[in-house]
């Protein structure tokens, strides 16, 4: 067969063909960095927020006294708990044992899906113990059966069922709410740490109270609430519990408070024991509950965008633009597959230098930022090295990635006590 000379018309087509591909692939690169990088310098900003010095308190008009006392503030605790036949009594007991006077504090376990066993060592205890029968079972559900069957008090307090709280939690809550605060989120932290994968948890929940507590705060925003140790004005919650229709109801409240203008105060002081997840299993779970919660809020945020700029309400649109963010953990892994991948290109193609070295600045800059907003006590060495587990988790993350939908209401159980 007579072989075709490759002509110099066809080579300068070749060229320019290769050039027009190579132009293309250049200006995506640099888009898709350039969206990766807006999340890598929110956490940037919001780690250096954080190590600034607190604010002094800020006045609030005074929550009206309770009538059962001029000085303290009554309290109706609840705890949803769905299956958590292994967690619930302990945490109860603790915090049975305030130091807070026993008039001013009511504890109301809604029991769902619970053994009758545990049910009948409730019922022993100084609470209220409703049990209700859910077709499709939420925390939104429960919290919304508690509001509907027990007598109102000043302010909601919201546990989870494996939480534990010191003896001065309803005290030094009582302080805060009497200087005006309507809505409250404590400092979470890990009560556990029984393998790599609580210890992880336990960190990246010290890294969120760092960005998006403490950080948003200390520049006079509002605090994110995380779905337990909240507290909230008796009559805002009873008004907006029914509203809740997702199953992730600590975004759809916080979205409700950031529309409304009412601020979140984070207690970093007040500290409320949750016990972090030691599986796998469960961990994917959990970042899907996450991951699922933070698309369906955007999506049900925008709207209100435009009302928001007109009405300078920072607040909402920090948490909106907080919604469209890169989660940390999938920047984390494509990332440095990224830089990778654009490094062993270069190695073989005439592509610039500063393409991949782009890719590995970034990856720098979001590990300095996460260091920053680790707690000190939690730099160590031994820390550190069980990073190491986390490309265990990496593929479980991805995977979650195809199982977000926005219509998805189902509820997410993460299991306690294993």
């Amino acid at each position: 067969m007579e072989r075709i000379p490759f002509s110099i018309g066809s080579r300068a087509g070749y060229h320019k063909n290769y050039n027009m591909a190579a132009t293309v692939l250049h200006i995506a690169d640099l888009m898709l960095w350039c969206f990766m990088a807006v999340s890598v310098l929110y956490v940037l900003f919001f780690a250096l927020s954080s190590l600034l010095p607190a604010k002094k308190p800020t006045a609030h008009p005074p929550i009206t006294p309770s009538p059962r006392s001029h000085e303290a503030v009554s309290f109706l605790v609840l705890f949803p708990a769905y299956s958590e036949d292994r967690v619930i009594v302990d945490s109860v007991e603790t915090i049975l044992r305030q130091d807070y006077p026993k008039e001013l504090y009511h504890v109301a376990v809604i029991s769902d899906n619970m053994l009758e066993e545990t049910n009948r060592q409730l019922a022993t205890m100084p609470i209220t113990l409703l049990t209700p029968s859910f077709d499709n079972s939420s925390k939104a559900k429960s919290l919304q059966y508690a509001i509907k069957n027990l007598e109102p008090l000043q302010t909601v307090v919201v546990l989870d069922a494996d939480n534990h709280v010191p003896v001065d939690f309803l005290s030094r809550l009582s302080s805060l709410c009497q200087q005006g605060h309507r809505a409250i989120q404590c400092h979470r932290t890990a009560k556990n740490s029984d393998n790599d994968i609580a210890v992880l948890d336990g960190v990246s929940e010290e890294i969120n109270n760092s960005l998006f507590r403490r950080g948003h705060n200390r520049i006079g925003l509002s605090s994110a609430l995380i779905g337990s140790g909240m507290c909230f004005s008796y009559q805002w919650f009873a008004e907006h519990v029914d509203l809740l229709d997702s199953a992730v109801e600590d975004r759809e409240l916080e979205a409700m408070l950031m529309k409304e203008g009412v601020h979140v105060h984070y207690a970093e002081d007040i500290y409320v024991m949750d016990e972090k997840v030691s599986s796998g299993d469960n961990f994917q779970r959990q970042r899907l509950r996450w991951m699922t919660g933070q698309v369906q809020t955007l999506v049900r945020m925008l709207p209100h965008v435009p009302h928001a700029i007109c009405h300078g309400n920072v607040d909402y649109l920090d948490k909106t633009l907080q919604q469209a963010l890169i989660p940390r953990s999938l920047l984390l892994v494509f990332i440095p597959i990224l830089a990778i991948i654009t490094t062993i290109v270069s190695l073989f193609t005439h592509i610039p230098l500063f393409i991949p070295l782009k890719w590995w600045g970034l990856q720098a800059v979001l590990c300095l930022s996460l260091y920053l907003a680790m707690p000190a006590k939690l730099r160590t060495g031994a820390v550190l090295r069980k990073v190491l587990q986390v490309p265990f988790l990496v593929w479980r993350m991805v995977k979650n990635v195809g199982q977000i939908s926005t219509r998805n209401k189902e509820f997410i159980h993460t299991s306690h006590g294993e």
